[in-house]
């Protein structure tokens, strides 16, 4: 289930509609390891919501949908 809550604006001023996505609980834990990585290599703090649009991207980047 997907339910658009709002628009937002990120760091880099991209504007963003908060959502809510049921998911399961391993997806959660698998997106808070994948935020920790990437903190640790780019010593900048990550969240779930930021590794689900890098995932996101990449999912359509390889389908040939450029966002």
């Amino acid at each position: 289930m997907i339910k658009e809550q709002g628009t937002i604006m990120s760091d880099n001023h991209e504007k963003l509609i908060k959502i809510s996505v049921s998911i399961e609980e391993e997806v959660i834990e698998a997106l808070e390891e994948c935020a920790e990585m990437y903190a640790k290599e780019t010593g900048q703090k990550w969240s779930r919501g930021a590794v689900i649009r890098v995932a996101l991207s990449e999912f359509f980047s390889r389908r040939g949908k450029i966002l």
